[in-house]
């Protein structure tokens, strides 16, 4: 009797449990999410026009109630589309036993960050790439998108082909996880800007302003258009970021950590806003560390990292099965991102992740997308984008001129003059406050002839002071502005050509930072004057050496003296400081220069020839400057470099 009793109490509790499910629906729904402001607006107009509710309050025949789904208020309230910017043809990405290696130190060897690991990112997905710190996420991102060439092994292919990397830059676009922007300027400033140099100036001002309203309109900034950068939020500042690269419409976007530092409101808005670019094509790829289970769903595709090993790829929904299948199943009611993020930190055991990579093949596996048949091999994708439609022709990354680059830099740099509070506003009232203690401290000086040291002094001062000023400028700005000019020259802003044109500087840059050097400027310098074929000694400046060209030469006329001292003075002036004071020694001679004095100068020639290898290198971590030394003291040029340190 009492077992008849508790059967018939559990048909009852179970009939009463499914009754109140299709009354109120479940409790916990993947996708439901609380509404935000806009769709609260719009509530009464999608239960008023859905037809799935009606005026006595009874649920409609399928039995959802008179609430909407989160799917029915995002279809009644669509984000307006890009308009200005068409969808693009997807990019299918792979990558196949790709490796890094860097450099622990002198002598102490090199570290393997990644090892091996392999992967395929479809097209027009949203792809998360997980793990935890130290894993490797930022590593592979910068390697796949091309901001990291030294060190790196293995084969990336796009669309079935081995990566040209200057056509893949063009149609790709990194953006960083601190935004780097210019905060003196406005959002409408730093969009012209961007469009300026991203568009050229064969594009009408019109379309340029169509394709900022567009854009700054979808991107929830228009109504801050006017606002100065750096006093907007941290999810302003990162759509910010996101929407200047949207200028030429990249196939492609790398985002390192776009959801760090933001609330979840924030969060919501960047991964809505991706989500969207994805849809119309590109290929969206970007870094996450631990996102929430709502977050974590919005993502087409993930690719979990564990210390330079993959241990898991595939869609999201799958990632749940995934962990079944290896015996490894997510606990009820956990977020599967947080589960797999204690695995990957090795948590439940190192014997486990080891486990996952196997069954991954450390990112060969293709098990466990959501359509295998949309991952195609090598082969397939080779066929399905013919080689013609990939060809390009132009061998330059940047779309406007130099000409046209350096004229967008100066009206971007005035603007930038004009609202700097220290160095420009500050440096006036230095320089009255200067001037006005001069004065009174030199006051009469010039009327009497016994003063002529003190008109000396003075000077010697006013030349010192503009002299510091002037260089102060440029240490205190370079330093700020390194992450901005990393970041717009390797989006393809501009080029630092530039500088290397019209300043004799040749500027390259790799993973350590900017390198600067004179070789081609010295070199010619050389030839000018006759000492390309010159010998040169170990210490070059030793005062016994005399090595011309021609020891009959006859001494040249002042005006090529003059030449010769003003052409290394601008080797001092740039990237030579140790050159400095030599130079100006001979500078006073120049109306007059005697024998002696033209071979010392031709002494500094031959000691530019032996140090012409040498670099000026400036990291974005460190700051430290390796600059040049003076054989004079250092003996050996090559191993005795003079730090300078930024504090």
């Amino acid at each position: 009797m009492d077992i008849l009793q508790q059967e018939v109490r559990g048909i009852a509790l179970a009939t009463i449990h499914s009754s109140s499910e299709q009354q109120h629906g479940p409790v916990y729904n993947s996708t439901t999410v609380p509404l935000n402001r806009k769709d609260s607006r719009n509530l009464d107009h999608v239960i008023n026009n859905t037809g799935h509710h009606n005026h006595n309050g009874n649920s409609n025949s399928n039995g959802t109630g008179p609430y909407q789904s989160h799917n029915d208020i995002e279809m009644s309230h669509q984000v307006r589309p890009f308009q200005n910017l068409p969808p693009c043809e997807p990019v299918d990405i792979q990558f196949k036993d790709v490796s890094y290696c860097v450099s622990m130190g002198f002598r102490k060897g090199q570290k393997e960050i990644l090892h091996k690991v392999s992967g395929k990112f479809p097209g027009s997905q949203l792809i998360a790439i997980m793990g935890p710190s130290g894993a490797g996420k930022s590593t592979l991102l910068d390697v796949l998108s091309g901001y990291r060439k030294t060190g790196v092994e293995g084969a990336v292919y796009v669309n079935g082909r081995i990566r040209n990397l200057n056509s893949f830059r063009r149609m790709t676009c990194y953006i960083t996880q601190d935004d780097r922007l210019q905060t003196l300027l406005t959002v409408l400033e730093n969009m012209r800007a961007s469009a300026d140099f991203k568009l050229g100036p064969d594009v009408s001002r019109h379309e340029k302003e169509s394709i900022i309203e567009d854009i700054l309109t979808v991107l929830g900034l228009y109504e801050h258009q006017y606002t100065l950068t750096s006093r907007l939020s941290g999810g302003q500042r990162k759509r910010l970021s996101i929407a200047l690269e949207l200028i030429n419409n990249p196939t492609i976007m790398f985002l390192d950590e776009p959801t760090t530092g933001l609330d979840s409101y924030s969060c919501n808005q960047v991964v809505d806003l991706l989500k969207h670019l994805a849809k119309q094509g590109r290929t969206i790829i970007c870094t996450i560390h631990q996102p929430s289970a709502k977050l974590f769903q919005e993502f087409d595709q993930v690719y979990v990292l564990s210390s330079g090993e993959c241990m898991y790829q595939g869609s999201t929904d799958k990632l749940v099965p995934f962990l079944q299948s290896v015996d490894m199943p997510c606990p009820v009611y956990h977020n599967p991102a947080d589960y797999v993020i204690e695995l990957a930190c090795a948590e439940h055991g190192p014997e486990k992740i080891q486990t996952m990579v196997m069954e991954m093949g450390n990112g060969e596996s293709t098990d466990w997308f959501s359509d295998k048949r949309k991952v195609l091999k090598l082969e397939q994708l080779r066929k399905k984008y013919p080689l013609k439609k990939i060809i390009e022709q132009n061998d330059d990354l940047q779309t406007t001129s130099q000409w046209y680059q350096l004229e967008v830099l100066i009206k971007r740099g005035i603007i930038k003059g004009k609202r700097d509070a220290t160095l420009t506003h500050l440096r006036i009232g230095v320089n009255i406050s200067i001037a006005v203690m001069l004065g009174f401290l030199f006051i009469d000086a010039g009327n009497e002839g016994s003063r002529v040291l003190d008109n000396y002094n003075l000077l010697f001062s006013i030349l010192m002071h503009h002299m510091m000023a002037t260089m102060m400028l440029t240490v205190l700005t370079f330093p700020t502005e390194m992450g901005v000019i990393i970041k717009e020259h390797f989006n393809r802003w501009y080029t630092l050509k530039n500088i290397r044109h019209f300043l004799g500087i040749q500027v390259q840059r790799d993973e350590v930072g900017f390198t600067f050097s004179q070789k081609s400027y010295i070199k010619k310098l050389l030839e000018r004057f006759g000492m390309d074929q010159a010998k040169t000694s170990k210490i070059p400046l030793d005062p016994g050496h005399q090595q011309q060209k021609e020891e009959t030469e006859k001494m040249p006329n002042n005006q090529q003296y003059a030449s010769l001292i003003g052409g290394l003075f601008y080797v001092a002036v740039n990237t030579r400081p140790d050159k400095a004071v030599s130079v100006s020694t001979f500078g006073r001679s120049a109306s007059s220069p005697s024998q002696a004095d033209w071979n010392e100068a031709k002494r500094i020639l031959r000691y530019l020839k032996h140090t012409v290898d040498h670099q000026l290198v400036l990291g974005p971590n460190d700051q430290k400057l390796p600059a040049y030394v003076d054989a004079d003291w250092a003996g050996d040029a090559k191993t005795s470099p003079i730090l300078v340190t930024f504090s």
